[in-house]
């Protein structure tokens, strides 16, 4: 049957077999793209939030494949082009390329389809998601690694291809060791972040989504990349650190092992302060919002200044952003209980004359 097939590709003129072959790839390439595109439209009319194998695996591949296809199957009949010498072999090696950069694509696309595998076993919508943050934090530094491997074997891989690029290789071989040293130098700090990377990956001082106070500022871990971490700040703004400066650098971690926190509410009073019934105030606060964990609830007087005395209220919550809707809360209420209740126990300044000569008395009173 291939004796039939290449004599009859021998009747057909060569220019005329060539364009019926890429048609026929253009073809299976426009195929696969229509495929495609009626299964991206059908999971996009689809409301249901679970998570589907193939609806990410069409998402992520839907571009890859357009053509990573055509070119393999142009590859596998590139044999039976009519080409000339003087450029079957040129004609070879770009395709090879061409298909060696699509595959890459292809394995990164892969990759993604593993993280949102990853991501929907192990979901950050959860009340304690301790496990998730470590297992998403790993992840993260693996794909961009892996990403960025990758995309260096691939761009050796095409260097390799040419005669003269690898013959400038084997001659770099020779001074390897100086050029070794001097590329070391060079690049000290990059593979120092990409070690403290490595170190914050598998040792976790931070995490993806933990709450950090850092230079001051109170925020959330968006992003770690294999360079730099991201702090997602309260206001919004995101604070830009290197990563080696979570290794270097003391920094405040309040979900390093569990997102439940103590919050303080101080308040300063007058002496007259009814402490027992502030108390009292304190745990029906507590005991009607659901902000409280139930864990931690007292008042203590923490101390004594010479016109008005500390009190703290120590409360206990889930997470350090529902322990600060909280220590709001405790504070508006006792205030407000204080100001309807006992308003002579707020603060006030008190001055008393015990014994004056009456001259100062009544020069006092005439003034007045």
């Amino acid at each position: 049957m291939e004796r039939q097939f290449n004599a009859w590709s021998k009747q057909v003129p060569h220019f005329l077999w060539n364009v019926i072959i890429i048609a026929a790839v253009l073809a299976i390439g426009f195929l696969v793209k229509f495929v495609v595109k009626l299964l991206l439209n059908y999971y996009k009319n689809r409301k249901e939030a679970e998570y589907s194998f193939l609806r990410s695996f069409v998402t992520h591949f839907s571009r890859s494949l357009n053509h990573f296809i055509p070119l393999l199957t142009l590859n596998i009949l590139l044999p039976y082009f009519a080409l000339k010498d003087d450029y079957a072999d040129d004609v070879k090696k770009w395709l090879g390329i061409l298909l060696l950069i699509s595959f890459a694509a292809l394995l990164t696309n892969a990759i993604k389809i593993l993280e949102d595998f990853i991501y929907y076993k192990y979901d950050l919508n959860k009340e304690d998601n301790l496990k998730e943050r470590k297992v998403r934090t790993q992840l993260q530094f693996v794909r961009k690694l892996t990403t960025v491997l990758i995309i260096l074997i691939t761009l050796a891989l095409i260097l390799l291809s040419f005669d003269n690029v690898r013959k400038l290789g084997a001659g770099l071989l020779t001074g390897v060791g100086i050029g070794g040293i001097i590329i070391g130098f060079a690049a000290q700090k990059s593979l120092g972040n990409l070690l403290a990377g490595f170190q914050i990956a598998f040792t976790q001082p931070i995490r993806i989504d933990d709450v950090l106070v850092v230079e001051g500022e109170w925020g959330r871990v968006e992003d770690i990349t294999l360079t730099y971490v991201v702090l997602n700040i309260w206001d919004q703004r995101r604070l830009i650190l290197p990563i080696n400066y979570f290794i270097e650098k003391p920094f405040q971690n309040w979900t390093r092992t569990t997102s439940q926190l103590l919050g303080t509410v101080f308040l300063y009073v007058d002496y007259e302060v009814p402490i027992d019934s502030l108390r009292t105030e304190l745990t029906r606060l507590l005991n009607e919002t659901p902000l409280w964990d139930k864990r931690v609830g007292i008042l203590q007087v923490t101390d004594v200044k010479p016109s008005t005395i500390e009190l703290r209220a120590l409360v206990s919550a889930r997470n350090s952003s529902i322990a600060f809707d909280l220590r709001c809360y405790i504070r508006e209420n006792l205030i407000k209980y204080l100001q309807q209740n006992y308003p002579a126990s707020l603060p006030k300044n008190r001055i008393q004359i015990d014994s004056a000569p009456d001259a100062f008395k009544k020069s006092f009173v005439s003034d007045v």
